[in-house]
């Protein structure tokens, strides 16, 4: 287990802590895991609805992150996984509650209504008015065990919203718990979870998941949910979520909604995206209108992978609570979706003036030039396996992907370059592998080409030897301008620059030139492995580079080989 943490009988005590010290609108109760509204005094002496939830830790953000203006008076943590005992929760409804009296939000779980239920009876000794709204959207077993109801998930999050809103307005307790009711009767959620995750104090996941398996309506602490299956494209998963949701939520065409895709804790913002992507496809196919969205990770199970969705009916009072502002941390506003995706007006730069230069005194000449060409594309074709085994060693293994690429693109255009004008050619090459080629190698590949093409527009014979030494020098002096870079720093320059130099000063004809240029590539590829890096990826791990050759400069030694052959066969 590898978790960020100090020691896993504390971890809860520390997150608690760490929330405070970063903000000063929080405090603590003394010997709780409670976090409060530092303004808690102020609050009550203002005659306003008190709003505490909580529950088992784990589920970060929620809850301490809803504490704040228009939102939770306080949140009581309990251990991981765990409920918190009556006697925090009580002495939080003690601490915060006052003549206008206190709701409590709690989700469907067993141990949450025992704590939080008789906290609330016991606090009613006291004479503070305490109501109770429990929360149970989760569709995923549908309504089989009705003696225990529904779990409560991360729709959850959006009754704290209104209810907190309510408060905040200065509505009284019992129309505030009305309108928490009413939200926690008009959401509607479900998981999917994809792995599991780890307990701190168990240090182990609590149960698997196979590889390409994943899990419709797993608990937000691992409980079973309704199904396991092999993994599936989100949106058909997703599909099967939100037909579960709308037949027991009784959704239909015309109906408005806000829609939550809520991250379990290890879910990129990326994969979240593309599942509000396909959530929003499927509501709007089925004619429900989508008024509010919130995309982010709002009630978590600790790292595991996966989402939940959840949708609210809306009427126009809940879409007022849920877009009232609020100061709490961890709230993210909802956005207004459209129906489809708006585009901007088209940008061309087909218009720009295409580079040109002299063309070839023979037609022969142009040919060769596509033959060469066609070598280069081919050998990095054929060296992708190898040049991605190496950058993975010292990068982030892309490049052997990112140039058979590029080259892929320069093949499927390879019919409208241009071969009778090299200048205009090789400006034609730039342009595609400037959208072709990924990574850093696409912007430096693609100056060194358009400065040798700019170079070559100047030379008046584009078969003199001497003319095609200027250009690969001209496109060096562009690489190192942008990227910085210079000999020695362990990159494509290594070759790159002795290849170049090594053209501009050889004798003979095409074979012997370039068998020049590949010697002097090819040492200095080799010379790469005992520099230090100081560009690039690799600079990252530092000396643990020395010892391989840079994958860059290996790849230039690759065309370079290419083009001998080439000269070779000739």
């Amino acid at each position: 287990m590898k978790k960020l943490i100090n020691d896993p009988a504390r971890v809860v005590d520390d997150m608690v802590e760490g929330l405070a010290l970063a903000d000063r609108r929080l405090m603590l109760l003394p010997d709780e895991t409670v976090v409060l509204r530092a303004d808690y005094e102020a609050l009550r002496a203002a005659g306003k609805v008190a709003i505490i939830s909580g529950g088992g830790s784990g589920h970060e953000p929620a809850h301490a992150g809803y504490v704040g203006q228009g939102m939770l008076t306080a949140a009581v943590a309990g251990p991981v996984f765990t409920s918190p005992s009556v006697d925090a929760v009580l002495k939080a409804i003690l601490t915060v509650g006052g003549p206008a009296g206190v709701l409590v939000i709690v989700k469907n779980y067993t141990g949450d209504k025992l704590n939080f239920g008789l906290a609330a009876e016991i606090a009613r000794t006291h004479g503070i008015p305490v109501d109770v709204v429990i929360v149970g959207d989760d569709v995923a077993l549908g309504d089989e065990n009705r003696a225990v109801g529904r779990r409560g998930i991360a729709g959850t999050v959006f009754v704290h919203k209104v209810a907190g809103a309510a408060a905040e307005a200065g509505r009284p307790l019992d129309e505030v718990r009305l309108e928490a009711q009413a939200a926690a009767d008009n959401v509607f959620s479900m998981g999917l979870g994809l792995t599991s995750c780890t307990v701190p104090a168990a240090g182990r996941p609590g149960f698997e998941l196979g590889e390409d398996e994943v899990e419709f309506g797993l608990g937000i602490h691992g409980e079973s949910g309704v199904r396991r299956t092999g993994i599936a494209p989100v949106d058909t998963m997703l599909g099967e979520m939100l037909s579960a949701i709308m037949r027991h939520g009784d959704l239909k065409a015309g109906d408005e909604v806000a829609l939550m895709v809520n991250g379990l804790g290890g879910t990129p913002a990326l994969e979240l995206a593309i599942a509000a992507r396909g959530a929003l496809r499927h509501l709007t196919a089925a004619g429900i209108s989508v008024k509010a969205v919130s995309s982010g990770t709002f009630l978590s199970a600790l790292e595991m992978a996966g989402c939940s969705l959840s949708v609210m009916r809306l009427d126009p009072l809940r879409i007022h609570r849920l877009l009232s502002p609020t100061a709490a941390p961890a709230w993210i506003a909802p956005t207004a979706p459209v129906s489809a995706v708006r585009v901007a007006s088209a940008v061309s730069i087909a218009g720009v003036q295409p580079i040109t230069g002299q063309s070839w005194s023979d037609d022969k000449h142009g040919i060769r030039f596509g033959e060469a060409i066609r070598a280069v594309i081919q050998a990095l074709h054929d060296a992708e396996p190898e040049l991605t085994r190496l950058d993975s060693a010292v990068g982030d293994g892309d490049l052997g992907i990112s140039l058979a690429r590029g080259a892929a693109g320069v093949e499927q255009a390879f019919d409208s370059l241009a071969l009778g004008d090299p200048a205009k050619a090789l400006a034609q090459i730039s342009a595609i592998l400037r959208r072709s080629l990924g990574g850093t190698s696409g912007p430096l590949y693609s100056i060194f080409v358009l400065r040798a093409a700019t170079a070559m527009a100047a030379e008046a014979n584009p078969a003199d030897p001497m003319a095609w030494a200027h250009a690969m020098q001209a496109g060096c002096e562009g690489v190192m301008a942008l990227g910085g870079a210079q000999p020695g720093d362990r990159t494509m320059l290594d070759a790159l620059l002795p290849a170049a130099d090594a053209l501009a000063s050889a004798k003979g004809n095409a074979a012997e030139r370039s068998a020049r240029m590949l010697a002097a590539a090819t040492a200095g590829a080799d010379a790469t492995r005992d520099m230090a890096p100081r560009r690039g990826r690799a600079s990252y791990i530092g000396e643990r580079a020395i010892g391989h050759p840079d994958p860059g400069a290996v790849a230039v030694a690759t065309w370079v080989d290419a083009l001998h052959r080439w000269a070779r066969a000739a």
